[in-house]
């Protein structure tokens, strides 16, 4: 089947017009608090919108409104760059980040919820930018393409091509018969949970602003926080305790949370990668608080909660940061670059590899085993008691191994730019699983505003083949993706 240009180009309007409304939901943040960026969110909004609608409007007469699944491909991964590239426009107008480099990192980030950032003074920033700044994780969280397929049926398109493409790999669960019935509800899911942590946030102290802006990047896990010191501003046990949970859930997949609120909790329990999540989490927090307690003079409490909340902040993806963890020793350090391999769960908005891919990937390296004993034996992979298919398993080895490829070829490209080793290893593992904070000189810390401008570049690559999980975008560089047939 030939690609169907007319109604690509008709989609990626719809979404450069969503785009554009989003921009302008900023306003009133401006207005309120008068510190300008009112008139280039104005000029990008519009500019957004304008574009978006030129392309619908030219192509949304067509014979063909069949998408193909080739187009659900291209759409996403030019709908992520469209998007961010357009995003750059209030920072550019408003002198926030006058650099055009610098903007689309910072936009991409966002867009791909790594939380990686080159300002050096957040706070500096007009609140109307800053908000722009954490709604672009608060829509890439989810995935605007999913907002899309829900309003997909209005206009007489079917939208099971968006969704497979934008969780690519494993089969996506579904709520609902029809598609769109799921993205409704992902998405009024993820609404209800960023109020709820809103008002929690706000009932702590902070500001309406601030506990606004922490919730939309907390509910993405993108890490985006309006302080310059990400959440060790805040000397609050209970605001890093409320933080800690909605970051675990937002590394939940959906469709779990959605049987929680319905009151099926043996549903939630017999899911075995939400078991392992869980586990592996409270473990892992609780290995790390005894490193803490007996590297530094804090105390039992302060220790678990700064270990468990690094903890959840890395495997989910999150990248806020409460304390800086290269300074708990280098035993803890490698741990936590380990954690940068796992990724949350499959069907949350968390990036990186995710619990279920290593799950199988264990469980079929101990089959192997066995059938080395009995190589006559069909003995299938298993999850949630029911047999895997090869052709998933086959997947899920792919899967890692080019990650894995793509990992150690990224690094060495980043020592041929000139970053150093350390950064280089830690910069491609935060960029390449949406983390955010990495190690040397891009630690927690720090930020990225340093780097080369090739290196930005590139690393802004690994973020969107990260957030669209390889295959995505790997697929368009492909010779037979183009080939008519």
């Amino acid at each position: 089947m030939q690609l169907n240009f007319k109604i690509i180009a008709s989609l990626l309007g719809i979404l450069l017009m969503i785009n554009g409304a989003f921009m302008l939901l900023c306003l009133p943040v401006s207005l309120i608090y008068r510190e300008g960026g009112v008139l280039p969110l104005v000029l990008s909004g519009s500019v957004s919108a304008l574009i978006g609608f030129l392309l619908w409007l030219t192509n949304r007469k067509r014979e063909n409104n069949n998408l193909g699944k080739r187009d659900g491909y291209l759409i996403v991964t030019l709908g992520w760059l469209g998007m961010s590239l357009v995003g750059t426009l209030p920072y550019l107008l408003s002198g926030s980040i006058p650099n055009f480099t610098n903007a689309f990192f910072e936009t991409l980030s966002g867009f791909t919820t790594t939380g990686a950032s080159i300002l050096d003074d957040i706070e500096s920033l007009p609140k109307g930018i800053l908000f722009w700044r954490s709604l672009t994780q608060w829509m890439g969280g989810m995935g605007i393409i999913v907002l899309a397929v829900a309003i997909l049926p209005l206009l007489g398109i079917g939208g099971m091509q968006l969704f497979v493409a934008e969780a690519p790999g494993l089969k996506p669960d579904k709520l609902q018969p029809r598609i769109t019935a799921t993205a409704r509800r992902l998405w009024i899911i993820y609404v209800g949970l960023t109020l709820a942590e809103f008002v929690l946030l706000f009932v702590g102290g902070m500001t309406v602003f601030d506990a606004l802006n922490h919730s939309l990047t907390t509910m993405a896990t993108g890490g985006f926080s309006t302080k310059q010191d990400s959440i060790a501003h805040y000397d609050s046990a209970y605001l890093q305790y409320v933080i800690i949970v909605f970051m675990f859930l937002a590394g939940t997949n959906f469709t779990l949370t959605y049987f929680g609120f319905k009151g099926r909790f043996r549903k939630v329990w017999s899911n075995e990668e939400f078991r392992v999540y869980l586990i592996a989490t409270l473990i892992l927090g609780l290995v790390v608080s005894v490193g803490v307690y007996a590297r530094t003079d804090y105390g039992v409490e302060q220790s678990f909660r700064d270990a468990l909340f690094q903890v959840v902040s890395i495997i989910t993806t999150t990248g806020f940061v409460s304390a800086d963890y290269t300074l708990w020793g280098p035993a803890l350090s490698v741990l936590f670059f380990m954690f940068m391999f796992t990724g949350a769960s499959a069907g949350s908005t968390s990036g990186g590899v995710k619990f279920v891919r290593h799950i199988l990937l264990i469980k079929n390296g101990i089959l192997e085993l066995k059938r080395q004993i009995h190589p006559a034996a069909i003995i299938p992979v298993r999850l949630n008691k029911k047999a895997v298919s090869p052709e998933i398993t086959s997947n899920v080895l792919a899967f890692i191994m080019i990650y894995l490829t793509i990992y150690a070829l990224s690094t060495f490209i980043m020592g041929l730019i000139g970053v150093d080793f350390v950064t280089a290893l830690g910069s491609v593992a935060t960029s390449l699983g949406n983390i955010g904070p990495g190690f040397g000189t891009v630690g927690p810390v720090n930020n990225f505003a340093h780097l080369p401008a090739a290196s930005k570049w590139f690393l802004s690559f690994l973020m969107l083949l990260g957030r669209l999980e390889l295959f995505t975008v790997l697929i368009l560089i492909t010779p037979y993706f183009w080939t008519k047939n």
